[in-house]
């Protein structure tokens, strides 16, 4: 049986959209899972249409799976340093069924094959709910996480 491809993570905090797109091209990601709740941002390119415009222009497919962004509680404790706080807020939402729902089809992506490149805003995965959502592909799926780290601006 084939080795399925690592499933990919990248933030955008600290870099350019184009060195975002530069290191997805890179690493020959064909999907971008975008995992936030809220889609904006006031980093230049990272709105939900410019970022899926962006990479449609290196031929990467774009997916918002909104149901996989954290809470308005629990970015505040990612802000705030509160990790664990984090953890437990989005442990329970991951028990919604949207979520459910989202992760069983990231799920179904990642089993075809498909280059996945999960995305969210902070540049440390062990900071971000984006590791929390690889570690459950990872027991589901027999995958390996790289994560990816555009330079910094």
């Amino acid at each position: 049986m084939a080795t399925r491809p690592p499933l990919f993570t990248i933030g955008y905090e600290q870099v350019s959209s184009s060195a975002v797109l530069d290191t997805l091209s890179a690493a020959g990601v064909e999907l971008l899972v975008d995992v936030r709740a809220v889609a904006a941002s006031r980093r230049a390119g990272f709105s939900k249409s410019l970022l899926a415009a962006g990479v449609a222009s290196r031929d990467i497919g774009y997916l918002h799976l909104r149901g996989l962004g954290t809470p308005a509680e629990g970015r505040q404790a990612a802000r705030s340093g509160h990790y664990d706080e984090l953890r437990r807020i989005y442990d329970a939402h991951l028990a919604t069924p949207t979520a459910q729902e989202q992760l069983d089809e990231l799920t179904e992506l990642v089993k075809a094959g498909r280059k996945v490149c999960l995305l969210c805003f902070e540049r440390h995965p062990e900071h971000c709910h984006r590791q929390m959502i690889a570690d459950l592909i990872c027991e589901r799926v027999d995958v390996k996480v790289e994560h990816l780290a555009a330079p910094p601006v």
